[in-house]
């Protein structure tokens, strides 16, 4: 039941507004909204007209309230006793530029000053106000962003209004000063790394974990039951992380205003391990625009070689390597987060009923089956690369060693020989640990005050190389046998070396200190 509320509400006409209130009321209990868009006073009289419909009708509201009347309402303590919406100012939207895109919702430009995110939902309020609470929250952790002075009214919806004086979008960047790409990543790629190194407050923010099995298991009937309970198995061996996620992560979402970069499109921020953001991200730059390369330039302003290109450099840029056997092995999980997703919302949205969706839903239903065969875990660490055990791998895995040991500044002359003991471990597993068949190496750098630690694991034969003798270097070139001397100098170039076999692998520690 809605009733409009017109003029004044005084001592001489509350018994005959009440009246008439009363006639239009069918039964005790009823939902009652109360518009006061035209109300232009009330007074005592007035409000214990309202008191006494607020007992019979407990979820009474009132709403398109002026600030006038909003005053005296919060005066006398009605704004804590039942629900009161402000009257909002209106904004159009027509003819301003959009200047981000997000999940939610749309930023315009209405002036040089001021931005309005539109919402597409058209009861946005609680979004609002949770999207405001979220960049409070980000701003108190640490993370630059901008947070809403006002709330208006855009149409049939609602808007944030935002002071974003100059800003300028990465995606607006990007697409008008390319000679500005490689500044871009850089600043996207702290970022994110900003973001995902921040803790939430416990019991604030969603876990995208469960929102990703959430998205896996509605493709139950979609997928082969094998892949289905892969997929289930994989995001549920993810940890529980506890660090910020934006979840919407693209170049329309970042800012830069006044030399100052500026996170925005607050609403999606959660928490959990970085593959669900990086899900996300390889969708913004890549999965969408798959079979229509116009979709990005649509969404963002710049082609598909271009968002291909950003986001292979910002990955290589968050991991700290120019590997790509380890940007490739990350970005596939990525992958596997990113076209659940998508194959989800098409399906969920009826895009599968077009020609397109149905080509896109294949290719991602295809891409995704082959993705989990491959795939052991979700989870990463920067400070790991997993490769195939060949010989042709070995300077890969000598510069990846060498990136981490350049970025904590280890001596040159330590470097070298960390290089040297690398190349003899990583040969013999090559050689011996799989033969005559291939499999995979993993290789780990952990740095402490002290020195570093490099493991190297495979799950070839098991075999502990630290057993075999010693060759005795006293003897002449004749009396020499040939070969046993890489894992005698990889002895003598670290400090400590230890082996142990466990859970089916070989684990081989090499430490060298400082």
């Amino acid at each position: 039941m809605i009733i409009t509320l017109n003029g004044r509400i005084d001592s001489q006409n509350a018994a005959a507004a009440e009246a008439r209130m009363l006639e239009k009321l069918t039964a005790d209990g009823e939902p009652v909204v109360l518009d006061a868009e035209h109300l232009e006073y009330i007074s005592s009289a007035g409000l214990r007209v309202l008191l006494r419909i607020r007992k019979t009708h407990p979820d009474m509201r009132i709403i398109n309230v002026s600030s006038e009347v909003y005053e005296i309402l919060d005066m006398t303590g009605f704004t804590e006793i039942l629900t009161v919406e402000k009257a909002y100012r209106v904004v159009s939207i027509e003819g301003c530029e959009e200047i981000g895109h997000g999940s939610n919702g749309s930023l315009y430009r209405i002036d040089s000053d001021n931005v309005v995110k539109v919402y597409r939902n058209a009861d946005a309020l609680g979004d609002i106000q949770n999207e405001r609470e979220m960049a409070k929250l980000a701003l108190i952790l640490g993370i630059p962003t901008a947070i809403s002075y006002d709330v208006v009214k855009v149409g049939n919806s609602y808007g944030s209004v935002f002071e974003l004086l100059n800003a300028r979008s990465f995606a607006k960047i990007l697409s008008t000063q390319p000679e500005k790409f490689d500044w871009c990543v850089k600043e996207f790629s702290e970022m994110l790394l900003k973001i995902h190194g921040t803790e939430a407050p416990e019991g604030k923010l969603t876990d995208m974990k469960q929102t990703a099995l959430s998205w896996a298991r509605f493709l139950q009937d979609t997928l082969p039951e094998e892949s289905e309970k892969k997929l289930l198995a994989l995001i549920e061996a993810v940890p529980r992380d506890n660090h910020l996620i934006h979840g919407d992560y693209h170049t329309k979402n970042l800012e830069l205003q006044n030399d100052e970069v500026l996170l925005i499109d607050m609403d999606t921020l959660a928490m959990g391990y970085p593959i669900f953001e990086l899900g996300s991200m390889y969708n913004a730059f890549v999965g969408f625009s798959e079979v229509d390369h116009e979709i990005i330039k649509r969404f963002q302003g710049y082609d598909f070689e271009t968002a291909k290109r950003f986001w292979h450099e910002t990955l290589a840029s968050y991991l700290g390597t120019t590997s790509e056997t380890k940007i490739r092995e990350v970005e596939n999980k990525a992958r596997i987060i990113g076209y659940t997703r998508l194959i989800r919302r098409g399906i969920r949205r009826g895009e599968i009923k077009t020609e397109q969706g149905r080509t896109e839903n294949a290719l991602w239903t295809r891409e995704l089956i082959e993705l989990l065969e491959t795939v052991d875990t979700l989870t990463f660490s920067r400070e790991e690369l997993t490769i195939e055990a060949s010989a042709e791998n070995l300077a890969e895995v000598q510069s990846f060693l060498e990136e981490q040991l350049a970025k904590i500044q280890f001596p040159p002359r330590s470097r070298m020989q960390i290089g040297l003991a690398a190349e003899e471990i990583f040969i013999n597993i090559a050689s011996y640990a799989y033969a005559p068949e291939k499999g995979k190496a993993t290789v780990r750098i952990a740095v402490d005050p002290d020195g570093v630690t490099i493991t190297f694991i495979d799950r070839g034969v098991p075999y502990d190389p630290l057993k075999k003798q010693d060759p005795d270097v006293t003897l002449s070139a004749d009396e020499r046998a040939i070969g046993g001397l890489g894992v005698f100098l990889t002895k003598k170039l670290m400090d400590d070396v230890h082996y142990e076999y466990r859970n089916g692998q070989n684990i081989l520690t090499l430490v060298k200190r400082a």
